[in-house]
Order: C-alpha cells, then structure tokens, then sequence
C-alpha cells in the first residue's frame, strides 16, 4: 500500500488566506466609509492659467526628415511644395539639399544661403553650410570668414556649427586645399 497525500492541505491554506484577506480589506472598506479622512484645510486653489498654445507644427519637418535620410530628390520636390520664400529655415534646407545632391548645383546652393542669412544674419546653420559650400569651391578665405562670425555669435563655450566648420576646414587644409565632406 503507498503512502498517499491529498491536495486538500494547501488548497485548505490557500482558501483560509484569501478569506482572511478578503476580511481584512471589507473591514477597511468598513472603517474608511464610517470614519473619512481628515485633511488640512487647503487655500483657495487659484484660477486656472490659460492653456498655452499649441507650437505650431514645423512645415519643413518633412523636407528636414527626407535630407536626414539622404533622399535628396525627394526633399527638394517637398521643399519646392512648401515653398516658403521668407524663411531663412526653408532656404538654408534649400541650400542643403541643392548643394548635397547627386548633382550638386552650388550656384543656387550659394543664392539660398546668402538669402537665409539675408533674413537671419545669425542663423548657424546657414554660417556653417555656407562656409562648407565655399570650401567645396575652393574658397578657403570665406569659409573663415564664416568660421570667423559662428565663433562671435556662438561665443566663448563655442557651438556645433563652430566645431563641424572648424573641423571641414582642418580636413580641407590637410588634403592639400581639397574640400573633404565629412564621413558622420
């Protein structure tokens, strides 16, 4: 005859310990509902602030998505869709693109820089990608000149364009005044 032991012992411990837990939160549930909590008193909440407005969405986030990508094709087609002449963001994207793709086209590169920075005189990225674009044309003089002005507006701490310029013209001068893209 073998020794046979039944489940009943830890399902009997097991239901005991659920019914006593059940108990034990109906007795809270009991207590709370006959004695509700005591807080302090709080000041008079003040009125509700308006709602900050919403950001306006970024128009060129698509154009700004598809360079990112490398599709240059793609992004100056959207760039053209948006079309919008009075932004220096939009024309440096313009010159960007024009000046990094398949067929590089520096002339129209060089007229959307010069026209973002005709709108924003301090915007970084066009001071940076313009000093790139005369480094592609072999103009080493106007990109420290744009060195030159990135490192007044950026100040003493310095600023990513600062740097990614600095470094094209580090690159350019050690291949022997041949401009050298960067490999990020």
């Amino acid at each position: 005859m073998t020794a046979h032991t039944t489940p009943t012992a830890p399902t009997a411990r097991l239901l005991t310990l659920s019914a006593a837990t059940l108990a034990l939160l109906l007795a809270q549930a009991a207590h709370a509902a006959d004695h509700p909590p005591v807080f302090p008193a709080r000041p008079a909440a003040a009125p509700a602030a308006a709602p900050a407005p919403a950001p306006a969405a970024d128009k060129l986030a698509q154009a700004r998505y598809l360079t990112r990508s490398l599709q240059w094709p793609a992004a100056l087609d959207e760039l053209k869709r948006i079309n919008d002449t009075g932004s220096a963001d939009w024309h440096n994207l313009m010159g960007y693109t024009l000046r990094n793709s398949k067929a590089p086209d520096l002339a129209a590169a060089e007229k959307h820089y010069a026209e973002a920075l005709r709108i924003d005189p301090r915007h970084r990225n066009a001071l940076e990608y313009s000093g790139e674009l005369y480094l592609m044309k072999g103009d080493l003089d106007k990109a420290q000149a744009r060195l030159a002005t990135l490192a007044s507006e950026c100040g003493a701490s310095g600023c990513q364009q600062q740097a990614q310029l600095q470094a094209a013209i580090e690159r350019y001068k050690a291949a022997g005044n041949k401009y050298v893209p960067s490999n990020w």
